[in-house]
């Protein structure tokens, strides 16, 4: 695993933050932030999800996604979503779906501090690794990954069907 996994610490002690677990209460605002990524992402029309289906799906009686969020002074400001992938060549994967934190708090470090909580609950899960996808345009993200040393493919297409 990665050298850089560490329990996250605040980068800046004048932030109040806390990371935790998603709980039910904060799938509203976690919905929020994941229309706030779709705009950043040039594709807000592309949240078709319902509040209801996104609760029923990380809180029901099945659940198959769950979160980390980042909260100042009480308030989600960030969250990172992910749900377990298997993988017939490297076995369970953590497949980081959503990762964000909001615009106006960027480049505070609480995104390294999602992100290293995240590695930490990979570890702790005996998960092979962590897997997401990032925008070819998305240069600040693209240096966020590389500080952890994250390998980039080449060469392969995203596929889809809507059966819907």
């Amino acid at each position: 695993m990665n050298d850089r996994i560490k329990e996250p610490q605040a980068r800046n002690p004048k932030l109040q933050t806390v990371i935790r677990r998603a709980v039910k209460e904060d799938c509203p605002r976690i919905l929020d932030l994941v229309k706030e990524l779709a705009l950043y992402e040039k594709a807000p029309e592309e949240v078709s999800v319902t509040l209801e289906h996104f609760t029923e799906s990380g809180f029901g009686s099945n659940p198959v996604w769950w979160a980390f969020v980042v909260e100042l002074n009480g308030k989600v400001e960030g969250f990172a979503l992910y749900y377990i992938r298997f993988s017939t060549w490297k076995g369970q994967r953590m497949y980081l779906e959503d990762f964000l934190v909001t615009e106006a708090l960027r480049g505070q470090g609480m995104g390294g501090q999602l992100f290293d909580r995240l590695l930490i609950e990979a570890k702790e899960k005996g998960f092979t690794g962590v897997v997401w996808q990032v925008l070819d345009w998305n240069e600040p993200a693209i240096n966020f990954y590389k500080k952890y040393n994250a390998s980039f493919d080449k060469g392969w297409l995203n596929c889809a069907v809507s059966v819907l």
